[in-house]
């Protein structure tokens, strides 16, 4: 694959099950989802890589006033992948209200999942989701 991920292959491989990122030749550091440079160090030097689809939650937050078009509550999670990429998403297989702090630390899956655009969205795309392990 190129240098350059677009959000539409990054859609593209979510669809597919494949979970892109770019890695900075510079620091070391991933970038996900894509854009044109490295948020660690603003370098261009980027490779498209594949990456791992395990992590750990690091830290979680219930929504419970979401915005339009959500269903809250819910249950947002930032994972710490096992390739070192971090990445923020909805865990789906625990009750909203039973998410304590023992969710942190707790190793997870990613997937993704269609979700409609709302009225600010360009259209229907894939988001991140996490499975408990």
């Amino acid at each position: 694959m190129s240098t350059e991920l677009t959000f539409k292959q990054y859609q593209d491989g979510l669809a597919n099950d494949v979970f892109w990122g770019l890695l900075c030749d510079d620091c070391g550091s991933y970038t996900t989802p894509p854009q044109k440079v490295c948020r660690s160090c603003g370098s261009t030097a980027l490779q498209v890589v594949e990456l791992e689809k395990s992590g750990f939650i690091r830290t979680f937050t219930v929504i419970r006033v979401a915005a339009e078009g959500m269903n809250p509550p819910f249950v947002v999670a930032l994972v710490e992948t096992a390739s070192g990429a971090w990445v923020m998403g909805n865990v789906v297989n625990i009750d909203p209200n039973e998410a304590g702090m023992e969710l942190i630390g707790r190793k997870v899956t990613l997937s993704s999942r269609p979700v409609k655009g709302d009225v600010y969205a360009c259209g229907d795309i894939h988001s991140l989701c996490f499975t408990l392990l």
